[in-house]
């Protein structure tokens, strides 16, 4: 396809549209069953949707308390001591129902979730759906003598397969939209597939866990106690988010911060228009593909749209701003003086040290500036964006660097930054 949507993201979204049309079909020509429980959990999950964060930023887990009631209903077994039986294609058409009713208004503002984010979770309630209710309604469980503590502990354990279900859908599709087509007819390739199923799951540790434990001691709650235990167990979690939700708006105040002091070098006339954005999307792209955490990619990625924040303090200003032409001495003034910047900005300490660093021996650097040291020093040589400062183009720039792996570039860095290249870069 030379355009459009990439052809794993289709599969998936085709996927969840057909789950969902067969789930639906089934449940009205089936009817509902237990129509009391099922219109609580639809009114649950829809609560959530209605609570979520929007806006950038809110993709991983935009609904946590939605999830949650989605999840407790695909793993409900029984109501007050009183079996359930409603199925798995009532579990779906239920959750997709609530999820509609509690994303219409966020859609009428133009910030609906995602059809990604919407596949996600059809097919991951499914999955639960699917891998429970036919056990647990066939009596299979009972006869296994799957009770009291040990299915507590299979309801986890069917939580973490549910996990690592959504994250490999999620990883799947970051990486069919990692590379555009046109470069994979150059020989690229996308993403690789390990480090994002890893990110993925290093993502649900947060919010993700708590998400689980509550789907599962709501249905256990629910089981034992009936419905009156939802609101009982929705109240820690959406407190949760409403903690989150502040979280968030303090890292939308940083990247608000840094992006501005990003540019003031840019409208100074230190750098080139859109150095510092280039930099920073290829670092993280490298810092990606050397598996950094998403904390990690965040320090590396305000760093490096701060790593020339120095050069405001020079007199003259450096040509094309490159300042790896610069000799090494005036290179470590500079990210001194940068860093003593970023100190005051009030972001995280890391930041600064990355910054600081970034003109030292490899060796005593951490990871995140070797990062940063090669992709500026790349942009500098390459001349692509610089004005024609440059000494020959990309082949010429990555050349230079492996020449320099003996003491300014780690060669790991370099040979990341050239997988990532071959894939197209900044594109």
């Amino acid at each position: 396809m030379s355009s459009g949507t990439p052809r794993a993201v289709a599969l998936v979204h085709g996927a969840a549209a057909l789950v969902t049309a067969v789930c639906l079909g089934w449940t009205c020509w089936h009817g509902i069953r237990d129509g009391g429980t099922a219109l609580t959990f639809g009114l649950l999950v829809a609560a959530g949707e209605l609570a979520r964060r929007t806006g950038p930023g809110s993709e991983r887990e935009p609904a946590p308390l939605g999830a949650a009631g989605a999840l407790a209903y695909a793993l409900l077994g029984q109501n007050g001591g009183h079996p359930t039986g409603h199925g798995a294609p009532q579990v779906v058409a239920v959750v997709v129902a609530g999820a509609l009713a509690g994303t219409a208004p966020h859609v009428a503002r133009g910030r609906g979730p995602t059809v990604d984010h919407v596949a996600r979770r059809v097919l991951t309630v499914a999955f639960a759906a699917v891998c429970f209710q036919p056990l647990y309604n066939s009596g299979r469980l009972d006869a296994w003598g799957v009770r009291g503590p040990a299915y507590a502990v299979g309801l986890l354990l069917l939580l973490g397969l549910t996990a690592l279900c959504d994250a490999v859908i999620a990883a799947a599709m970051t990486r069919a939209r990692s590379l555009p087509h046109r470069y994979k007819r150059r020989g690229g390739a996308p993403l690789p597939y390990g480090p994002l199923v890893r990110d993925e799951l290093r993502a649900l540790l947060g919010i993700g866990s708590a998400v689980c434990a509550t789907g599962v001691v709501m249905a256990l709650g629910v089981a034992v106690v009936g419905l009156w235990a939802l609101p009982v167990f929705s109240v820690p979690l959406l407190l949760t988010q409403l903690s989150l939700r502040r979280h968030a708006l303090v890292r939308t105040t940083y990247a608000q911060t840094i992006t501005s002091l990003a540019r003031a070098t840019e409208v100074a006339g230190y750098t080139p228009h859109g150095h510092a954005r280039r930099v920073a999307v290829l670092s993280r792209a490298v810092g990606r593909e050397l598996g950094l955490t998403e904390s990690a990619l965040t320090v590396l990625e305000y760093a490096a749209l701060m790593h020339d924040i120095g050069q405001l303090s020079l007199v003259d200003p450096v040509p094309d701003g490159a300042t790896a032409l610069l000799p090494l001495a005036e290179q470590r003034r500079i990210a001194l003086l940068g860093g003593a910047v970023v100190r005051q900005t009030g972001v995280p300490a890391e930041v600064a040290l990355v910054v600081e660093s970034q003109a030292d021996p490899y060796r005593e650097q951490p990871l995140t500036a070797r990062i940063v040291r090669a992709v500026n020093a790349y942009e500098d040589l390459s001349g692509e964006h610089a004005g024609g400062s440059g000494a020959g183009g990309p082949l010429s720039a990555l050349e230079r660097l492996r020449l320099g792996t003996g003491r300014d570039y780690q060669p790991e860095v370099v040979e990341s930054l050239a997988r990532v290249l071959s894939r197209g870069g900044l594109a």
